[in-house]
């Protein structure tokens, strides 16, 4: 099927029964207005989510690791309880065996899954996509991003692995599609870009380890309020947003920076979710009280 075909297939298709992911039980305080674990739809792929993600990419996923499989179980299982039911990973991460071990206990249909795939040379989309199902133990992704991508090219240079993704869309082993990039010149690729439906943009209050002029991972206060254009202008074409570098990639070791990242990002920028890379309770229960407060 060409590229063509298989997005106007989508536009009927998948999109239609994306609305039905993220449907089982529902988090403890779902009903409650304004919380941070409302479900919330990411634009127009119906698809629903917590506004709180656990991330599991601290440090390419060290962090998490480092707790063993074990602890980093009864902490998910902790993160659950709490009502969060959106969790991601990435292929590079040194985490998604053991986030799918962790999320065993707990039914398919009650949590969303977010991973994302490298879009490196010479390997074949779909032998990749199901050696990733085998690693994370699950027979599909709610969301599947293209990782990491940086430069003003990665829309042509990623081709066949969008049509990758399409094909999966078919399959129903991949639910929504989108990207996560570093840098302005990948984000100003994301408005008008029709392919996506879910943006992973980096956000915070001053600029830490947010997108500048290069890929690099800087700091660059000075293009805080160009990023948060183009988060409006996406979110105006109907793609949902999931921002990370909410703790600044460890940076903010005051309260009141990761206070003031979090309200920066829902109330500034209008983000739709956000990842936050977790090592303890305290960290799941102030994340949360974060952006509680942020929703107030």
């Amino acid at each position: 099927m060409s590229p063509f075909s298989r997005r106007e297939f989508l536009k009927t298709g998948v999109a239609a029964g994306a609305a039905v992911a993220g449907a089982g039980s529902l988090p403890l305080q779902a009903a409650n207005k304004g919380a941070a674990t409302d479900l919330v739809t990411l634009g127009k792929s119906n698809l629903q989510v917590t506004r709180l993600a656990f991330g599991t990419g601290s440090n390419n996923g060290e962090v998490q690791y480092s707790l063993g499989q074990k602890d980093f179980s009864k902490l998910v299982a902790y993160a659950y309880e709490r009502g969060i039911r959106f969790f991601e990973t990435a292929e590079a991460y040194m985490t998604p065996a053991m986030l799918g071990e962790a999320l065993k206990p707990f039914p398919r249909d009650s949590y969303t899954l977010m991973s994302k795939v490298t879009t490196d040379e010479g390997v074949d989309p779909r032998q990749r996509f199901e050696s990733m199902r085998r690693t994370s133990q699950t027979e599909y992704f709610d969301i599947m991003l293209l990782h990491w991508q940086h430069t003003d090219k990665w829309v042509s240079a990623t081709a066949r692995w969008q049509d990758g993704i399409l094909a999966e869309q078919e399959r129903k082993t991949i639910r929504t599609r989108g990207a996560s990039v570093h840098g302005l010149p990948a984000l100003r690729q994301m408005p008008g870009n029709p392919w996506l439906q879910v943006a992973m943009i980096r956000m915070n209050h001053n600029g830490t380890r947010m997108d500048g002029p290069t890929w690099e991972d800087n700091n660059n206060p000075d293009h805080r309020d160009e990023v948060v254009e183009h988060v409006k202008q996406v979110k105006r074409e109907g793609m949902g947003v999931v921002s990370m570098k909410l703790v600044g990639n460890g940076a903010f070791t005051q309260h009141s920076d990761r206070q003031a990242a979090m309200r920066f990002a829902f109330r500034n920028a209008g983000v739709d979710c956000v990842t936050v890379g977790f090592k303890s309770r305290q960290e799941i229960d102030e994340a949360i009280d974060n952006l509680n407060l942020a929703l107030a």
